[in-house]
């Protein structure tokens, strides 16, 4: 990482506290084929004009960007446009909303390896984190460069059989190994989100309480000694900021793809938005209002970033 000015230090320092406020950041950076998968569970086509329309769904739904700091965007959607013809940039920025951008360009396999996979992006990401800084995005998904402040996400998929205890023992094992590396590069640790895994059972495990899936992620968070202090308060945390990300299934299928069902499913978004913002603060207690989907799990089986 170069050596930034004090004034670039302080830009990613402030932006990374913004978007460490109790709202979330809204994931809507699915890349075109993911973003198919989830179209064509509601028979929808996956052309530009659908996936544009359900992110201005997402982006116009009245009252919801008030619990929102950031959202992720796909390179196409950083330069899309609502149907009257305003940047989706403006319409965040305008309701104190930080556009983030996803700089990857996918995985793919490694050769002479068991389906290892690498993720391609580094060719040119100098000069297209530039663009998007100039197109008005301020933090990033997967890299940092010119100006972009990065998520760092050392996430343990929970594919598999293992048990919490296994989960904890790794997930704690990868945050101490990717700080370290983050260290040695000298990343300015301050002007960083952290989008940790949940600490939980392997998918093929059985379930346990969601009290203990908190004891376990908490207690992983705590003994990572670059992130958290002893008391594992809010204070504690600094310089480090969590990212809570958004769900959109019970919107999805609330839209259907009809232009008809937009109030409903606008409405099932707001109430998502709302508990999340709810549960950051530690007052979420449950609500009748999340819609069919709210609480489907999203797990897709061997799923390829």
């Amino acid at each position: 990482m170069s050596k930034l000015s004090v004034k670039g230090e302080n830009e990613l320092i402030a932006n990374a506290t913004y978007i460490g406020t109790p709202e979330g950041i809204l994931a809507a950076d699915e890349s075109t084929g993911t973003i198919g998968k989830r179209l064509s569970s509601i028979n929808v086509e996956n052309v530009e004009s659908n996936r544009r329309a359900l992110r201005e769904l997402l982006f116009t739904t009245p009252g919801a960007l008030q619990y929102l700091s950031g959202v992720i965007l796909f390179e196409e959607t950083l330069y899309q446009k609502t149907a009257a013809g305003k940047p989706f940039v403006d319409v965040l920025k305008e309701a104190g909303v930080l556009p983030g951008i996803k700089v990857d360009k996918g995985t793919v396999e490694l050769a002479g390896t068991n389906g290892e996979t690498t993720t391609q992006g580094l060719d040119g990401l100098a000069q297209r984190c530039q663009q998007y800084y100039a197109a008005g995005a301020r933090f990033a998904k997967w890299r940092a460069e010119n100006g972009l402040v990065p998520i760092v996400e050392p996430e343990i998929l929970v594919d598999g059989s293992h048990d919490i205890e296994k989960c904890a023992d790794v997930t704690e094992r990868v945050l101490a190994a990717c700080y370290k590396a983050l260290n040695d590069h000298h990343v300015l640790l301050e002007g960083t989100l952290l989008k940790p895994n949940m600490v939980t059972p392997g998918s093929d495990s059985p379930k346990v309480a969601p009290e203990v899936i908190a004891e376990y992620t908490v207690r992983a968070l705590q003994r990572h000694d670059a992130c958290c202090g002893p008391s594992g308060d809010q204070e504690a945390l600094e310089p480090f900021f969590l990212v809570r990300t958004c769900s959109q299934q019970s919107t999805l299928k609330a839209w259907s793809g009809k232009e008809e069902n937009i109030g409903k499913a606008q409405a099932a978004f707001l109430a998502r938005c709302k508990a999340n913002s709810e549960a950051t603060l530690g007052t979420y207690q449950g609500s009748s209002s999340l819609s069919e989907g709210a609480s489907e799990s999203l797990h897709v089986k061997d799923y390829k970033y």
